[in-house]
């Protein structure tokens, strides 16, 4: 097993840095979006393994008995970098906060003579985080993040939306109309939208999602319908038994997520591998908290193996066994350049 050391590999003194670049030059991380390099297509095999790093935005911090693990804002930046080292991650999806941050870092990294973070990455901005965790109006999730008109302007690849349907809220229709005013708005700007549906139900703990296949292929052609048009649209859903019926109940392209992180890096490639292959519109993943959060694991070495089940056909087997590379070189050193 791969131990991996956040602080260690993502030092004080780095976050020093960002910091003290935030205050200095607070357009630093515009002008780094300009030099990016970006890719040409949003795809470059008509597959797309993205990592999730939106969840502090919405107050989404637990990561097994932590209640807090995602507010060290070291630990979550760290894990996140790590990842993206991958070479079959196509890019991250996260609040503009956290995006700024990888951005000085990419320049500040570049400045130093060292490789680019972020050149053929995709940078996905997240929008609605409004709908607070635990809060009395969670399901009311209106675009506290940026515009439509922001990340074309950013020079952004694209925007996630989060869309959850529990049918005694009324938030959840407030939230159904923002969506689909926001795709209307992306789709003019031919920007892709990628729009996680989730049913869900309220519980004494609050509100959880419902992995349930029919339910699952029911919004998802809600999903599907909003806006003026779905050409730039993908549905972004969970993994469930018999999720082949949800896929089914669309042509758009679909991204598996992984949910809360199990730290159980196998059982999630085992569940991947199955949606992965259950449709053709299944065209790979969104996965967060079980990616930056693996158990005892590395988490660029679960980036890598979910990212060989994307791009390169992999086997559960294969990618299992891909989990206790040796990992080292430039990996380890990426940010020694600071």
């Amino acid at each position: 097993m791969s131990a991996f050391d956040a602080a260690a590999f993502l030092p004080e003194r780095v976050l020093a840095l960002i910091t003290e670049a935030r205050v200095q030059d607070p357009e630093r991380a515009l002008r780094a979006a300009e030099k990016r390099k970006r890719r040409a297509g949003l795809t470059l095999d008509g597959r797309l393994n993205v990592l999730a790093a939106d969840h502090p935005g919405r107050r989404v911090l637990r990561v097994g008995d932590d209640p807090l693990a995602m507010a060290d804002r070291q630990a979550y930046l760290s894990r996140t970098v790590r990842a993206l080292l991958a070479k079959d991650v196509d890019g991250v999806m996260a609040t503009m906060d956290v995006l700024e941050d990888l951005l000085v870092l990419d320049d500040l990294q570049r400045e130093a003579g060292g490789p680019p973070l972020l050149d053929g990455k995709l940078l996905i901005a997240s929008l609605n985080r409004g709908g607070l965790a635990g809060a009395a109006w969670e399901l009311d999730d209106p675009m506290t993040g940026p515009t439509p008109a922001d990340c074309a302007e950013r020079g952004l690849d694209g925007a996630k939306l989060l869309l959850r349907i529990c049918d005694g809220e009324p938030g959840s229709l407030r939230t159904l109309e923002m969506a689909a005013e926001a795709i209307r708005e992306l789709s003019a700007m031919r920007l892709p939208a990628f729009l996680e549906v989730l049913p869900v139900v309220k519980t004494a703990t609050g509100y959880e999602a419902v992995r349930d296949a029919g339910r699952l292929a029911a919004l998802a052609g809600v999903a599907s319908a909003l806006g003026d048009s779905s050409r730039y649209l993908w549905l972004k859903l969970p993994y469930c038994d018999g999720f082949e019926r949800a896929a089914a109940a669309t042509t758009l392209p679909v991204l598996l997520l992984g949910g809360e992180a199990s730290g159980d890096p196998a059982g999630l490639l085992s569940q991947m591998a199955t949606g992965l292959a259950s449709r053709s519109n299944v065209r790979g993943t969104m996965i967060g908290r079980n990616v930056l959060y693996p158990g005892g694991r590395d988490p660029l070495a679960v980036a890598r193996a979910v990212g060989g089940l994307v791009h390169r056909g992999w086997s559960v087997e294969q990618a299992t066994a891909a989990l206790s590379d040796k990992i080292g070189g430039e990996e380890d050193a990426i940010t020694g350049w600071l």
